[in-house]
């Protein structure tokens, strides 16, 4: 038994290094945009370059915000409002859908959930225009209402898909029992149902605030007051008015990406939990 777990070990030892390699390329870009941060402008293009810094200049993050071309906490709030309010519509308006698909048999489910994953073979662009002039004539043009009302019908056919492959492999048995006790299925799906599911909940949750976080086209297409700005978009503009103090747009990109990365390390082990699973339920 002992020969048989070194030859495995043995095996295991390529598989190892070239994950340890792929994980430094993914870190280093992190790495380098934190080390340039807290340089100064000259230190930067010293040749051999420098891996950490001669001083750590962490003055350089208060300079950035109190920069009057990037409000950081103004871009903060309002980041945080529109993805906290998309969250919350993708985890209630999927998890409904995704029940109703998974739960509720009715006339034409079937074909009503093929139209729903065909939509994600729909091309983003073809709608763009129509949805702009739609939320124009309605009125909701420069309001966060177009970035944030789409994710309370379902937040996409992804997420829908993904709470529906996980509520096929939980037990019908405890739906009986439930509805035995006179349980309805609003009631079924909030109480039994959306507790064992907590794991590709957080899932979407976390893909659907990443994905608010980071969008910039959104934002641009629909928002011309600066005082609304998003974090992506500020700092879209702020790189484009500093064009050469590249530690400043460091600075700038390192408070962009903390928040999100941290959210990620918090539910980290639900994200993981919650594609494994899904993927042996599907």
């Amino acid at each position: 038994m002992k020969h048989i777990k070194y030859k495995t070990d043995r095996y295991n030892i390529p598989s190892f290094i070239l994950l340890v390699l792929l994980s430094l390329m993914v870190v280093f870009p992190i790495f380098w945009m934190l080390r340039t941060s807290l340089m100064g402008n000259a230190e930067i293009w010293q040749q051999p370059p420098r891996m950490l810094p001669s001083r750590w200049l962490f003055s350089n993050f208060k300079t950035t915000i109190n920069s009057p071309t990037f409000q950081f906490w103004r871009y903060l709030v309002n980041t945080l409002t529109i993805a906290i309010l998309s969250v919350i519509g993708v985890v209630v308006t999927a998890s409904m859908a995704a029940y109703a698909f998974a739960r509720m048999s009715f006339k034409g489910s079937q074909v009503l959930f093929a139209l729903c994953i065909g939509s994600m073979l729909m091309p983003a662009a073809v709608t763009i225009i129509p949805i702009f002039i739609m939320w124009s004539r309605l009125g909701f043009y420069n309001t966060y209402a177009p970035l944030t009302v789409p994710q309370f019908l379902g937040g996409g056919a992804f997420n829908i898909f993904l709470i529906r492959q996980f509520m096929l492999g939980i037990p019908r048995d405890m739906d009986e029992a439930a509805m035995i006790d006179g349980a309805s299925h609003p009631r079924i799906l909030v109480r039994v149902l959306m507790p064992m599911v907590k794991p590709v909940l957080i899932t979407c949750g976390l893909f659907t605030f990443i994905t608010s976080w980071n969008d910039v086209f959104g934002p641009v297409l629909y928002l011309s007051d600066a005082a609304k700005y998003t974090i992506s978009l500020g700092l879209a503009i702020f790189r484009g008015g500093y064009g050469t103090n590249w530690v400043a747009i460091m600075c700038a990109s390192t408070l962009a990406v903390i928040p999100a990365l941290l959210l990620y390390l918090i539910g980290q082990k639900y994200f993981v939990e919650g594609i494994a699973l899904t993927g042996m339920k599907a």
